[in-house]
């Protein structure tokens, strides 16, 4: 067994009893592990100590179920492991920056700590060959994109801290704000019929220390509306990750984050280097599924 099968393997099991107490020897019991060695090398691949990881883990599920308004804080608390109803309001403001209580009046989007998929960082798969991995699918292809691609939506400066990394930062999640006012308004976007939606992050005359994000929907080339933003996707060859998860919720948060991670070490394992941009560009999901492609421009 390799040393992160070790680590995976317990992040497995903490996943499954999140509520549970663990002790570093308990841990590394299961990993096979000395309890040094354990909390060396769980810190090394997971970039966090075993306790944070837990903490952060606890908070996520905490988050899913404060969306159901007839169960007690404090009953919330204990179910996810928390010893106090105060230990969890300390612990969720320090993390997201607002109490539970607030959060749950008012449930915006929010970045949480991913569980990591530890395979990612050690299978690296050819084009057109899937890569099935704790639920996720992924694809990279070669396109040559011959004419660009015009977007109409909301673009907005989104600061660095507490976005990134993906699935590792903790804090109010912006661009998701944005994408929520977008689908509010976007039924005045003279959208094309089975037109795409995409997200994408660039620079721009974004500040330092910031970026800008914009959130549109596939429009002709002379539509016009001054309510909105364009942007567009340029012609030329792209490598493109499309992947799949179970529902849209899951292919935004999870999936995304791991597909984003995953495919900047696959280009630069088959010698290439991503330009300034990569757009998520999003289909209409079916009842079996949910798709979305990551556009990689490369050279």
């Amino acid at each position: 067994m390799h040393a992160w099968e070790s680590i995976q393997k317990v992040l497995d099991y903490i996943e499954d009893n999140l509520a549970e107490s663990h002790s570093p020897e308990e841990l590394a019991k299961i990993a096979a592990l000395s309890p040094f060695y354990f909390q060396r090398l769980f810190t090394r691949l997971v970039k966090r100590p075993v306790s944070e990881y837990i903490k952060m883990r606890r908070l996520a599920r905490a988050c899913d179920i404060l969306k159901d308004k007839d169960s007690r804080i404090l009953d919330i608390a204990l179910d996810c492991g928390f010893n106090s109803h105060e230990h969890f309001t300390k612990s969720f403001k320090s993390a997201f920056g607002m109490t539970p209580e607030e959060y749950r009046s008012n449930p915006i989007w929010l970045n949480q700590v991913d569980k990591p998929d530890l395979l990612l960082g050690h299978v690296i798969v050819d084009e057109g060959v899937p890569l099935i991995s704790d639920g996720l699918i992924l694809e990279f292809n070669r396109k040559l994109l011959e004419k660009p691609i015009v977007f109409m939506g909301l673009e907005g400066i989104v600061p660095i801290a507490g976005q990134m990394p993906l699935g590792e930062a903790t804090g109010v999640d912006i661009p998701g704000q944005l994408w929520e006012r977008f689908h509010r308004e976007k039924h005045a976007i003279p959208r094309l019929d089975g037109g795409r939606e995409i997200g994408v992050a660039y620079l721009g005359d974004a500040p330092k220390g910031s970026f800008t994000y914009f959130a549109g929907a596939e429009v002709a080339a002379n539509a016009e509306n001054p309510n909105f933003s364009k942007w567009e996707l340029p012609a030329r060859e792209y490598i493109v990750c499309g992947f799949e998860a179970e529902n849209f919720e899951q292919l935004v948060t999870a999936a995304l984050n791991k597909a984003v991670k995953y495919s900047g070490q696959w280009l630069s394992q088959h010698g290439m280097t991503m330009d300034a941009y990569s757009p998520e560009v999003y289909y209409d999901s079916s009842p079996e599924g949910s798709y979305m492609e990551i556009w990689l421009p490369f050279s």
